[in-house]
């Protein structure tokens, strides 16, 4: 019989969980923005599952990347409004 292929979404389950040691090391806080980085990256599970050319990790680093950078720009944003209320 042929192998069953792991999904992304329990390869990205599975590196969450090999990862749990390094979580718990982490201060509270630490540990909330590091679960907030897997939770970006389940945002682009299909993305993540179309890439051929990274690995799934990778992929899923590019996703987080995207959800900070989309906040980020968001706070530029916000920022510059600010900025032209005052004036």
């Amino acid at each position: 019989m042929g192998r069953t292929l792991i999904t992304i979404t329990q390869l990205l389950h599975e590196t969450e969980a090999s990862l749990s040691g390094f979580r718990r090391t982490l201060r509270k806080h630490d540990q909330y923005v590091f679960d907030g980085l897997f939770a970006s990256a389940r945002l682009h599970i299909a993305a993540i599952g179309q890439s051929d050319s990274l690995l799934p990790f990778e992929t899923a680093l590019l996703a987080i990347l995207l959800e900070q950078a989309k906040a980020i720009a968001l706070l530029q944003h916000e920022i510059e409004q600010l900025k032209c209320k005052h004036e």
